[in-house]
């Protein structure tokens, strides 16, 4: 009996920390988006088609809707990749999937506020930190170890129907998306999209991976954060001392 009450408040706290891991994603998201120098790849088709929908050329879903939108359809995708192989837990990536939208959707809201990134510096400034946030929140979502998202699902189904490296699949599937975002913005706009897909877009590509790899070797203390157990007998200081033990001598 403990032990399943154990197994329940680790499931549950382990998607407190995933939770908390995409609030931070879509943060950094936002903000690239808010950089105007292009957004991140996988936000880039649904930015476009959300620019149109402003223009009356689409239907006027917000970005985080039509990210929704998206991530169905990738996840039927991995359905039609795998075929029997394909995992019954990973419908899981839905509900992954409309929780990443509708928090896309707060934080675009909420970095609205933050200003008119109207200036060159602002909006190098925008996508830098935006870049950086979603690097680190992204290292820390893979530690939490739930399903991935329907974005990284796709890449892993294509991985292993067609025996090629994950990094090589990556990099089509991440290339097949920004190519549709500025084929849509052609059929929209009649021109480059370049508020979508620019050179803050190639910049997102290589530095959130690099960020992703600089940060994971530091994830201690997250992984300990993931061992722990909450409880109401266990105060704020407790959590502290476990984060951060003493060093011995």
């Amino acid at each position: 009996m403990n032990f399943m009450k154990e197994r329940v408040i680790g499931f549950i706290w382990q998607h407190v920390l995933l939770l908390l891991s995409m609030f931070f994603m879509t943060f950094g998201v936002a903000l690239c988006v808010r950089s105007n120098l292009g957004s991140g790849v996988i936000s880039s088709v649904p930015m476009s088609f959300s620019l149109a929908g402003e223009a009356g050329l689409a239907p006027g879903l917000t970005i985080g809707s039509y990210t929704n939108i998206m991530n169905v359809i990738l996840v039927i995708a991995q359905i039609m990749v795998l075929r029997k192989r394909f995992e019954r837990i990973q419908l899981f990536q839905l509900l992954v999937g409309f929780i990443f939208g509708c928090l896309l959707d707060f934080n675009m809201i909420l970095t609205s506020y933050f200003s008119t990134y109207q200036t060159l510096t602002s909006q190098v400034i925008a996508q830098f930190f935006g870049a950086t946030i979603l690097g680190c929140a992204v290292a820390t979502e893979i530690r939490c170890g739930s399903v991935t998202m329907p974005g990284e699902g796709i890449q892993v189904a294509v991985s292993r129907v067609t025996g090629k490296p994950f990094p090589t699949v990556k990099i089509i599937v991440d290339t097949t998306l920004v190519v549709l975002a500025v084929l849509s913005g052609y059929y929209f706009f009649g021109s480059w999209p370049w508020t979508v897909v620019g050179p803050g877009t190639l910049f997102a590509m290589f530095y959130v991976g690099f960020v992703v790899r600089q940060v994971t070797p530091h994830l201690k203390w997250f992984d300990r954060l993931l061992d722990y157990r909450p409880g109401f007998r266990r105060y704020i200081y407790g959590l502290a001392r476990f984060i951060y033990p003493k060093r011995e001598g």
